[in-house]
């Protein structure tokens, strides 16, 4: 078993998500940064999908009622070795301070958590209930069997947050003005504290709808992790792994998929920019 003494600010369960209900209305959800949950995965040998816990902004403190194998990965926090592989003693109390930069950090053990998974998956959706709830202080995790994978002994690395991720326009862009467009492009957004796992809200100039469009209600139409909306006030949601999967909002641009874990480590107060690029045919 792995025991949370403290979950820290926001810990869940995650694995790579739900894919294939969109059509019955639940969404991805799934590990926001996808490449430090894979990596956390591979250092103790498990396959990339093993559910591993995500936690923000550091915080979490753990207790191994046995020897375990166990890989940190994502935003660094002090209090252990980080992105590599490590053997934790019967009783071991690992303590995480908040980390230096980025938001979410990934605890991956050796034969992974043992949670009952919800249409496929066991990843925690915090919009729609699916899954197992948030971690709280006094839960006990069961540990899988050990996998066929080998520990690796290599080391792996965060670097600097990005604060560029590249969009694609549209398909709703035609509903804004030109200008709006433009300051989608210049402006340094930052990270409001209102954001999560449904969306990224971000601060800025207030983007403005076409006069034809002033009026006008969208109805809903498919969305998916990445899309930016606009409401009516004018300013920016990214949605994220828990975002639903229909929004009315008009979807003025769609962050590239190879950007999303990007997105997945900006805490608030981090700025953000959109940098429309060009589809290939």
């Amino acid at each position: 078993m792995i025991e949370v003494v403290e979950p820290g600010p926001f810990a869940t369960v995650q694995d790579l998500g739900r894919t294939g209900y969109a059509h019955l209305g639940v969404s991805r959800s799934g590990a926001a940064d996808r490449a430090a949950f894979r990596l956390a995965n591979r250092l103790v040998g498990n396959p990339d999908g093993t559910p591993a816990i995500e936690f923000s902004f550091g915080g979490l403190v753990v207790r191994a009622d046995a020897a375990a194998t166990v890989a940190f990965t994502g935003a660094r926090c002090d209090g252990v070795d980080w992105s590599a592989a490590q053997s934790l003693p019967p009783g071991r109390v690992v303590r995480l301070a908040a980390p230096g930069q980025g938001l979410r950090s990934y605890l991956a053990v050796r034969g992974g958590l043992i949670v009952t998974p919800v249409l496929g998956s066991c990843s925690t959706d915090t919009l729609s209930g699916l899954g197992p709830a948030p971690l709280r202080a006094g839960d006990r995790l069961q540990v899988g069997p050990q996998p066929i994978g080998d520990v690796s002994g290599a080391f792996g690395s965060f670097g600097p947050v990005s604060s560029t991720v590249r969009v694609v326009l549209g398909p709703r862009d035609d509903w804004f003005t030109p200008a709006a467009i433009e300051s989608l492009r210049r402006t340094t957004w930052r990270v409001r504290a209102d954001s999560n796992r449904v969306g990224l809200r971000v601060d800025g100039p207030a983007l403005p709808r076409r006069t034809e469009a002033e009026t006008r209600e969208l109805a809903s139409e498919a969305t998916l992790p990445g899309a930016i909306q606009v409401p009516p006030d004018g300013r920016p949601i990214v949605l994220g792994p828990d975002a639903p999967v229909t929004g009315g909002y008009p979807v003025i641009a769609v962050v590239l998929d190879a950007d999303l874990d990007a997105l997945g480590q900006l805490r608030p107060g981090d700025p953000v920019e959109f940098r429309p690029e060009r589809l290939r045919n």
